[in-house]
């Protein structure tokens, strides 16, 4: 059974929500984990107390939460002595006529962070017009329009695909155990027969 932490951002809500699937995902897969609002968190990294990290933070205004930002770039290197995936949240994987939009936003959290993660996964988040103050609302809808989404502003829209959710923690949980099994036979005795 792995330890894993799961650490994120949120501004609305949805990246909270999707890392609370990541997490009921790895308990019903039979592992322990540990969710943690970046923001909350305190100090380096205690790297030996987990098996596993994943990392995951919303895009606002072309950025990811400087929180996550910040745990990225102070404990890289704890993260690269553990397998560890990033998932980011925007409502740029939706657009048809921009897909690298969403991968250009992990690109720039990387490179300024210094971290390579094992696994980067790029999930769509939610419109939360509900959520919103009324500049923000004014600006959303707007966006909306123009890549004719959803304006409705008296309600939220959720865009995340949980069974991509789902299958990202089963491709992290593999790579995990790959990575656990290899660490384990490198540490054999040799022979030098």
């Amino acid at each position: 059974m792995a330890h894993i932490l799961v650490l994120y951002g949120t501004t609305e809500g949805q990246t909270r929500k999707i890392a609370t699937v990541i997490g009921d995902t790895i308990l019903d897969r039979g592992h322990s984990v540990e969710l943690v609002a970046s923001t909350a968190f305190n100090g380096p990294l205690p790297a030996a107390a987990f098996d596993g990290v994943i990392v995951g933070g919303s895009v606002h205004t072309g950025r990811h939460q400087e929180a996550v930002v910040r745990f990225a770039k102070d404990n890289r290197t704890a993260l690269m002595t553990l397998p560890t995936a990033f998932f980011s949240v925007s409502l740029a994987v939706l657009d048809e006529a921009h897909p690298e939009e969403a991968t250009d936003y992990v690109t720039r959290f990387l490179d300024e962070t210094g971290w390579a993660p094992d696994l980067v996964e790029t999930i769509a988040g939610a419109l939360r017009y509900t959520k919103y103050g009324f500049i923000k609302r004014f600006i959303m809808k707007q966006i909306s329009k123009r890549h004719g989404r959803p304006t409705d502003t008296s309600r939220d829209f959720e865009f995340t695909d949980w069974r991509q959710v789902e299958r990202f923690v089963d491709r992290f949980l593999q790579h995990l155990q790959v990575s656990t099994r290899e660490h384990a036979h490198s540490l054999r005795p040799q022979s030098t027969t």
